[in-house]
């Protein structure tokens, strides 16, 4: 299988990658991070989540957010909408794409929402309705892919069945996701394999934690298969609450840095991108975890 000529970037570091940050952030230092983000290039930024504050307090001026953006042209920014009472808030704030999230471990969809698999993919229906008579599409995200922090391994036919249950719904787009990042090449491929049994290879995304610094090789791996959609983090910025010592999404620079290297089109310009990676990591006091990042903010 050859690789694509052409990857999208999906960049949640401001959803993502900020969420569990214990020091509320500025709104206006997000508002400035999506921006910065949309002005190297990226085209797909996942600007908030509308989920209650009382779960995701950082997210708590989701309104905000939404309401405030610099809008460029070109540029799709989206927000993460669990439930109903989020989507009609996403919806009044002019959102153009909205997402939803599953899991492929029945341990971790009751730890993460309370519920088993099937109560979480029932809620989403009504979302899914509503969305679609209001013309916004919806993504759909799959959690602990390639394994869970209480389950261990996940057999490839769940995330299958987990991912068609999304896609029949609705979702246009399905974002499988390596939430604790333990996931290494071949299971990645193994897994991709299962997956596009059901749904075409162009309707599926890679979203890889780097905890075992495995998050690249996975990447290359399934582009070999026909994966052209990449979610990534500025800065490597983000973990998971659930997950103890999990790190974050892969970098977005790292991500770039490969692709150029491959000679694989993204349009998005990576010294614009390092910087605003060491902009937000030195903003919010936190390390760059883009090794990219790193090396050229030292040249």
């Amino acid at each position: 299988m050859a690789f694509p000529t052409h990857v999208r970037l999906v960049e949640v570091g401001p959803r993502d990658g900020l969420q569990n940050e214990p020091e509320p952030i500025s709104t206006t230092t997000k508002l400035e991070l999506i921006e910065r983000l949309g002005a190297a290039g990226i085209s797909y930024i996942e600007a908030a989540s509308f989920v209650s504050p009382k779960w995701v307090p950082q997210m708590a001026d989701h309104l905000q957010v939404m309401k405030n953006l610099a809008r460029q042209e070109g540029v799709t920014y989206a927000a993460l909408t669990p439930n109903l009472k989020g989507l009609e808030g996403a919806l009044e704030c002019g959102v153009e794409e909205v997402a939803v999230f599953g899991a492929a471990s029945e341990a971790f969809s009751q730890k993460n929402i309370n519920c088993s698999v099937a109560e979480s993919l029932a809620r989403f229906e009504p979302v899914l309705e509503r969305a679609q008579q209001a013309g916004v599409l919806v993504r759909g995200y799959v959690s602990c892919v390639l394994g869970c922090p209480y389950e261990g391994e996940i057999a490839p036919a769940k995330v299958a069945e987990v991912s068609k249950a999304l896609y029949d719904m609705g979702c246009y787009e399905v974002s499988l996701g390596d939430t604790i990042g333990t996931g290494t090449p071949l299971k990645a491929k193994r897994m991709i394999e299962a997956v596009s049994r059901d749904i075409p290879m162009t309707q599926l995304a890679a979203h890889f934690h780097d905890t075992y610094g495995q998050a690249l090789a996975n990447l290359y791996a399934v582009m070999e298969e026909g994966i052209a959609v990449v979610d990534s983090s500025v800065a490597g910025l983000g973990g998971c609450p659930y997950a103890k010592g999990a790190s974050g999404n892969v970098a977005s620079e790292d991500v770039v840095y490969l692709l150029d290297g491959l000679g694989i089109e993204t349009g998005i310009d990576l010294d614009a991108l390092a910087a605003t990676g060491t902009w937000i990591t030195q903003a919010i006091e936190r390390p760059n975890r883009s090794k990219v990042g790193v090396a050229l903010s030292a040249k």
